[in-house]
């Protein structure tokens, strides 16, 4: 007599989790374990893990012709989150347990190793969003419980074996489900105070904290450029509830780790000046393309030191994303698209011996045509899409040895924080946001204004970008 079964899961695909059907149809003949519907290689070494999952676990496998499908058939399939699913699928297509009327409502996502464990899964999140969307329950792994408490309002349930989810579907036991994650309060172990000197360094960086605006730092090695950048994370607000799922999921897709003190602290990504564009903006040789360190940066900061001993292949791939805010990655068999909505902090040397033309003590050794040359690494294009450049001095030596600090990050970040709140409710996005047209509607110049700013663009040769 033929037995059929159907569960659900979902499929890894980026930012998306596409709606996957196991189906189970067990027939008489010879004894195999046959699986279609575009298995990779991982899926097709759940035949033996589940195998051996059901036997460790109590159950048999009849000598049955069993067939498995992944629908729909056209979607590539890509790791171990399947096993979970196909167990259930040939228990109950086997008649060893009666699935409940509500199995449509349930989708089952988890590896299982060889004694029925169910093993944490990597890119989970997507596919959880998905899942609260239509209203269903997801079973997953208990070690999957910290990103998915990040979840306030989905259905969970989590198990650490295959037989507490074969007798929570007998109505024999219940499952334990994630504790929402609470919103405390940041500590940093950095602090903008620590910065000595650099008043107008600080004065631009929290300008550029307040609106959002990237931010390029042109100055002498030991001038501070590498520490104001790494302060700017400490005068931000706190990820909201939205952007906090968002780069989790970012995180869970790329194989982060995620830590549950950290879902609302901003991210700083500050890769090594040799990396490559695939590592920056995302790629990689799996079907589904990894998210990039741009991407890894959403509704955070991108910290490029050294700016020009970047590739300028690498620099370019930057120029698209810093102004759509996303990107999109083509493969033979699809294309990924991710968030890339990050505020860009560069920092680079004057010259290539790392001072100014003009310094006291005659170390710049570069002739105008080496400074042009070195300079010339960074494209207009992209310094055109940075909003602010600046000149940071070395710290003479009165700063140096001054004992005061300056502000903490915390009062600056208050200001921050007021200055953000006052965009939002003025115009609903922050300035660095604003288009073109928006800008020409909210600002009125009176004419000492406009005659600073003619002058500016004339002097600077300022692109109508660079002018609004």
């Amino acid at each position: 007599m033929d037995s059929y079964a159907s569960i659900r899961t979902r499929a890894f695909a980026g930012m998306n989790a596409p709606s996957v059907q196991v189906e189970i149809h067990v027939t008489n003949g010879l004894p195999q374990l046959s699986m279609v519907g575009l298995p990779e290689a991982a899926v097709k070494e759940s035949r033996d893990r589940v195998r051996s999952a059901i036997l460790s676990s109590g159950f048999a496998l009849p000598p049955k012709r069993i067939t498995l499908n992944l629908a729909p058939g056209d979607l590539p399939k890509q790791g171990s989150r399947y096993d979970l699913p196909i167990a259930i699928s040939i228990l109950s297509a086997t008649g060893q347990i009666e699935l409940p009327d509500n199995i449509d409502e349930l989708e089952f996502f988890g590896e299982l190793s060889l004694n029925g464990d169910v093993k944490q899964v990597n890119g989970l999140l997507p596919a959880l969003l998905k899942t609260e969307q239509a209203k269903r329950t997801a079973i997953i792994p208990l070690d999957n419980f910290s990103e998915a408490s990040l979840l306030t309002s989905a259905d969970i349930l989590g198990a650490t074996h295959l037989l507490d989810v074969v007798d929570y579907l007998q109505n024999q036991t219940q499952l334990e489900r994630p504790v929402a994650i609470q919103n405390t309060e940041i500590a940093y172990e950095q602090d903008i105070s620590d910065v000595q000197g650099q008043a107008q360094a600080k004065r631009v960086l929290e300008i550029c904290a307040c609106g959002g605006h990237s931010l390029l730092m042109i100055g002498e090695p030991g001038s501070g450029k590498s520490m104001l950048a790494t302060r700017l994370i400490t005068l931000l607000p706190e990820l909201t509830q939205e952007q906090a799922v968002e780069l989790a999921v970012i995180k869970s897709i790329s194989g982060e780790s995620l830590s549950i003190k950290d879902f609302f602290k901003r991210n700083l990504v500050a890769p090594h000046h040799s990396t490559t564009a695939a590592a920056l903006i995302g790629g990689g040789s799996g079907a589904v393309p990894k998210p990039g360190a741009i991407s890894l940066a959403n509704h955070s900061i991108l910290f490029l030191d050294e700016l020009p001993e970047f590739r300028r292949d690498v620099l370019e791939a930057l120029r698209e994303p810093l102004e759509s805010k996303f990107v999109t990655i083509s493969r033979v068999n699809g294309h990924a698209t991710y968030p890339a909505n990050t505020q860009l902090i560069a920092a680079c040397n004057p010259s290539p011996s790392g001072f100014f033309a003009d310094d006291e003590q005659g170390r710049c050794k570069d002739t105008p045509e080496q400074i042009a040359k070195y300079m010339r690494k960074i494209s207009g294009p992209l310094l055109d899409r940075i909003d602010c450049h600046i000149e940071v001095k070395p710290v003479p030596f009165s700063q140096l040895n001054e004992v005061k600090k300056g502000e903490s990050s915390a009062v600056v970040r208050a200001r921050v924080v007021a200055c953000r709140n006052k965009q939002l409710s003025r115009q609903g996005k922050l300035n660095s946001e604003l288009s073109a047209k928006e800008i020409t509607s909210l600002i009125s110049l009176d004419e000492i204004s406009e005659k600073l700013l003619e002058n500016a663009v004339n002097k600077l040769g300022l692109s109508a970008r660079g002018y609004h």
